[in-house]
């Protein structure tokens, strides 16, 4: 008999769940049978060890299957969901959907209401007069088939454990563990019933993920599950250090948008939209490669067929289409009011936290999920990172419902917005893809066994290799190297990681390890050493992916956590330096 207490001392262990304890947890905590308290526990050990890719790929899929999930079956053709990590000025599923369906790809979306500095794409629609977002889905689907889009608000159906585990998350500090943060997202992709799912994973200020190397591994997880699960799944990094675009505000990311389909928007806007929406033409099936892709896009926005079918969305679903045509029938906020640059100079930074946030405190955003958005307010930014500006020139405008409002948001963005004398590089926009799969594993594999023919081995003959995908792309091999005293033998896993290290530390700029494969010429996949696994410890999180494979072709997948559950640590360590003080 299955008790919640075992699984959580099971996972407190560093163990991995089989899928039926993983069901039993999760739908014994939707029925109440498992309270609060336990659940939060086995979240904790979760969070100190993570998960295994079985693991986690049938967490999301009890996660997914708690409510109801879409069946798109009907709608003809490849359909293709696309989810944001979330961002300042992020309208990109607007100008997407009716893009994407001006090339007869179905494009039916479940999107979210905005909470704290990120905006939410369903207020932004509402901000459009009349436009409806409780669609259900049989409205959804026979929309889509009519005219190619419809996108609607989550229903609290659509995997109803991962709100409430959320919910729970929120209060016991385990919101930024990897393998949660992963389940929780690609739950409700995989619910939402599409085919194929691109993902744009932000990177910077402004998003969840500040660092390249955390997105890159939070983009590869998610990948992972995605394509386990049958979904042809990738990731687009682009960067979040100052605001996607130049409105900040829900009925001003909507003209903004508009402008986008015109073919007159910002350029950095209008590159991520044609980047995610080239991928997604591809797994679609209506483009061989995401050159072509971007050109069938180009032409759709060229000969105004992108624009016909945003006027078609709208009108189906209630709003009012003229905007299309006259986004001034949008609403308008009273007090308009600019800050203009002192001094000439450059513009160093533009912190895309502080934008929101000061958005927010506009009315353009929430901080509490019952506050009343204020859809005419917002900010303009005019200049860019790294753009020349001069004195008395706007840099950027403040869109607000009264006056002491728009001083006091121009009052706290002058405290961190920065004006230099000397140029200023502009800021790089996209700054990676991820896959994943078997091309992925395949190439670090090739790249283990390549090193393979490296190692010195005269005493054992047994030649092991290595190899490390770093969280930039880069690959590093290394090969055992023995020694007449076998004490002083290194492993391959070991040499490829201290040749990664000598390198540098990993920082913001500085890449870690996203990905381990070893091969040997052994009956059954290799397996590390203690010593490499608690290397492996000390240097990679517990939900790095390890890859083991033999010269036959047999391969096993792991996690660095799976191969040393309680792994020594700094934690530890602790613990013996108290003791030892007592003493």
């Amino acid at each position: 008999m299955l008790r919640a207490v075992d699984l959580i001392d099971k996972k407190r262990r560093g163990s991995a769940l089989s899928d039926e304890e993983l069901a039993f947890l999760v739908k014994g905590y939707l029925a109440g049978d498992v309270p609060d308290y336990q659940m939060s526990a086995w979240l904790m050990a979760v969070a100190f060890h993570g998960m295994s890719d079985a693991e986690l790929s049938a967490f999301t899929a009890c996660l997914a299957q708690s409510g109801e999930t879409l069946d798109l079956s009907l709608v003809p053709g490849v359909k293709v969901d696309k989810h944001s990590t979330g961002g300042v000025g992020d309208k990109t599923t607007i100008v997407i959907a009716p893009l994407l369906a001006a090339l007869g790809v179905p494009m039916i979306k479940m999107s979210g209401r905005g909470l704290g500095h990120t905006g939410g794409t369903i207020d932004k629609l509402e901000s459009i007069p009349g436009f409806r977002t409780d669609l259900t889905i049989p409205e959804m689907i026979a929309q889509v088939e009519r005219i190619g889009v419809a996108l609607a608000g989550q229903t609290a159906e659509l995997a109803p454990a991962d709100k409430r585990i959320y919910a729970l998350r929120d209060v016991t500090a385990t919101v930024e563990s990897l393998p949660l943060i992963a389940s929780s997202v690609m739950s409700k992709k995989l619910a939402s019933g599409a085919d194929a799912i691109v993902l744009d994973v932000k990177v910077g200020d402004g998003a969840f993920m500040k660092t390249l190397a955390d997105a890159k591994r939070l983009a590869r997880t998610m990948v992972e599950i995605g394509n386990r699960a049958g979904r042809r799944t990738v990731a687009v990094l682009s960067s979040m250090e100052q605001p996607l675009g130049q409105a900040i505000g829900n009925a001003l990311e909507i003209a903004e948008a508009i402008a986008v389909l015109r073919g007159e928007g910002p350029q950095d806007l209008t590159e991520v939209c044609l980047a995610l929406a080239s991928e997604m033409a591809v797994l679609a099936g209506v483009a061989d490669d995401a050159a072509q892709a971007r050109e069938m896009l180009q032409d759709a926005i060229a000969d105004g067929r992108a624009l016909a079918k945003l006027r078609a969305w709208v009108a189906a679903q209630g709003g009012d289409a003229k905007i299309v045509d006259d986004p001034a029938r949008l609403p308008q906020a009273p007090v308009k009011q600019a800050w203009t640059a002192p001094y000439d100079g450059f513009v160093k930074e533009l912190p895309a936290l502080a934008f929101g946030s000061a958005a927010m405190r506009l009315g353009a955003g929430r901080s509490k999920k019952d506050d009343i958005i204020h859809p005419a307010v917002g900010i303009v930014v005019h200049k860019k990172v790294g753009d020349r500006v001069n004195t008395g020139e706007p840099v950027f405008t403040v869109h607000a419902i009264d006056q002491p409002s728009a001083q006091a948001c121009i009052d706290e963005l002058t405290q961190i917005i920065r004006l230099v004398e000397q140029p200023v590089s502009s800021l790089p926009l996209l700054l990676g893809r991820v896959q994943g799969g078997d091309e992925d594993a395949d190439e670090l594999l090739a790249a283990a066994q390549r090193a393979r023919k490296n190692a010195y081995v005269p005493y054992s003959g047994f030649a092991v290799g290595a190899a490390l995908r770093l969280t930039d792309g880069r690959i590093i091999e290394g090969a055992n190297i023995e020694n007449a005293s076998y004490g002083l033998t290194n492993c391959a896993e070991r040499t490829a990681i201290f040749a990664a290290l000598a390198a540098g530390r990993e920082t913001q700029e500085r890449p870690g390890i996203a990905e381990i494969a070893v091969v040997a010429d052994a009956p059954e996949p290799v397996s590390p050493c203690g010593a490499c696994r608690q290397v492996m410890a000390e240097f990679c999180p517990p939900e790095t992916p390890v890859v083991l494979a033999n010269l036959q072709g047999d391969v096993l997948r792991t996690t660095v956590g799976s191969l040393l559950p309680g792994a020594f640590g700094a934690a530890q360590m602790v613990y013996t330096r108290v003791e030892e003080a007592d003493v």
